[in-house]
């Protein structure tokens, strides 16, 4: 309790008076001292991420939405999010998170930056503090330039502009964008500097929304995904499903979802995967619901029948809470499935492919699936581990992450209104909407902010 009210202290200290977008030094004066305090203050960082990995489901192809689904306060919140209604937006919808990013980024430089004044703790403390601060600072920049950039794999890293890097609590500096690329290898460098300074390996359940040096090449192996470096996603891929082999098993009927902080395969739980609020929006796209095959067990765990037509996410009111989830081990299998089959390394790709679906299937369905993969060719064998990825990894914030870096395709999407007319939205191919505008409150604030000088 007590470290709850140092929390609010110092951050209502950090968070004051903030004159824009990304010049957010405030007027108050920071008093954090101790290790005891300086904890508190990563710990209130970490209670307020943005919830945007859940809110892209709305982006994606993951949920449809009718007048019966989005009415009122919700209609003018996130309809225009639903339909990448980018321009001249409803002014009363609600956007992507911007502000709450670069506040996370300004207390982990002010952390990064004042690591020698922290008093009463010790060495290790305080290295573990710094470490964590750095994979903040990494995961946020990796959130935003997935967000507010083009997919590093469908452009020119080198020559195509990314989003400001925030790399200093400094009140006078004015911030451009830099490069995909340059911000790409800013992550990457903030991975390797933590590695150094991280000395807890593992955080126990009720801490494990912290960063642990496990979790190093958690988010290495992500970030690797997403750069199309497939020999490093796999290397750290692995190197993740050495410490955490195990899987939930939903072959056999089980009340705990793999996305749960509970589960055997939870290796962070940082983030809501979905809020209860964003998840009632709509219901499941029946494209998505066809995708399970008979056996799977995913789609009785993940969702439930709302009606007859819709089915919607299936949310427990007494372990609504538990379902946090930033790295588990079904991901990993994924990446290094996918990793190695671009490496042509067919035979680990079955491996790991094969291994999450034991887990994901009945018996007799598994034998059956499992045996149709063998003989595939590369191409083949993509489309099914891409169909593998969609299934496992629905409604969690990955989908519109997953289309942007890969074939970003063409979406329909139909809204049936109250009166049985109906309205249709398109995503084109490979649309310049698959990336966000920056906020124009942002660039209003800062107009030097888009100015992109390669």
């Amino acid at each position: 309790m007590k470290l709850q009210y140092i929390a609010i202290a110092l951050v209502a200290l950090l968070l004051t008076s903030c004159n824009d977008f990304l010049d957010i030094r405030p007027t108050g004066k920071v008093i954090a001292q101790t290790g005891e305090e300086y904890r508190a203050l990563l710990t209130y960082v970490y209670d307020h991420i943005p919830e945007d990995r859940g809110l892209t489901t709305l982006r994606s192809d993951e949920m449809a939405a009718d007048a019966s689904t989005l009415t009122g306060y919700d209609y003018d919140s996130y309809f225009d999010i639903w339909n990448w209604t980018d321009y001249n937006r409803n002014p009363t919808s609600l956007y992507f998170g911007w502000r709450r990013y670069y506040h996370t980024c300004y207390i982990a430089n002010y952390v990064i930056e004042h690591q020698s004044e922290i008093t009463d703790a010790t060495d290790a403390e305080i290295k573990q503090l710094v470490g964590e601060s750095y994979m903040l600072r990494a995961y946020m920049h990796f959130l935003l330039v997935n967000l507010y950039a083009p997919a590093y794999t469908n452009c020119e890293p080198e020559t195509t502009r990314g989003i400001p890097l925030q790399l200093k609590a400094d009140v006078n500096a004015i911030l451009r964008c830099s490069s995909v690329a340059k911000v790409y290898k800013q992550i990457l460098d903030d991975i390797e500097t933590a590695e150094d300074y991280m000395n807890v390996e593992k955080w126990e359940k009720g801490y494990s929304y912290r960063f642990s040096k496990n979790t190093v090449s958690a988010l290495r192996a992500r970030v690797a995904l997403y750069m199309g470096n497939w020999k490093l996603a796999f290397d750290e891929a692995e190197n993740v499903l050495d410490l955490y082999p195990d899987l939930q098993d939903l072959s056999s009927s089980t009340t705990v979802k793999p996305i749960s902080y509970e589960s055997v395969e939870s290796i962070m739980a940082l983030e809501q995967v979905i809020t209860t609020n964003i998840s009632a929006l709509g219901y499941v796209n029946p494209e998505l619901l066809s995708m399970y095959r008979t056996g799977d067990q995913r789609k009785s765990t993940y969702f439930k029948a709302k009606t007859i037509k819709q089915w919607v996410l299936r949310k427990e009111k007494d372990n609504y809470d538990k379902e946090r989830c930033t790295f588990r081990a079904g991901e990993f299998y994924l990446i290094a499935a996918e990793a190695a089959n671009e490496l042509g390394e067919t035979a680990d790709a079955l491996k790991y492919i094969k291994a999450l679906m034991q887990k994901r299937y009945k018996p007799n369905d598994y034998t059956t699936y499992s045996a149709a993969l063998d003989g595939l060719d590369q191409d083949a064998l993509r489309v099914e581990i891409a169909a593998e990825r969609q299934r496992e990894m629905a409604y969690q914030g990955h989908r519109w992450f997953d289309l942007r870096r890969t074939t970003q395709p063409e979406i329909i999407k139909v809204y049936t209104l109250a009166d049985k007319t109906e309205e249709t939205y398109t995503l084109e191919q490979a649309d310049e909407r698959y990336t966000l505008r920056f906020p124009q409150e942002a660039v209003e604030a800062n107009p030097e902010l888009e100015i992109w000088n390669n």
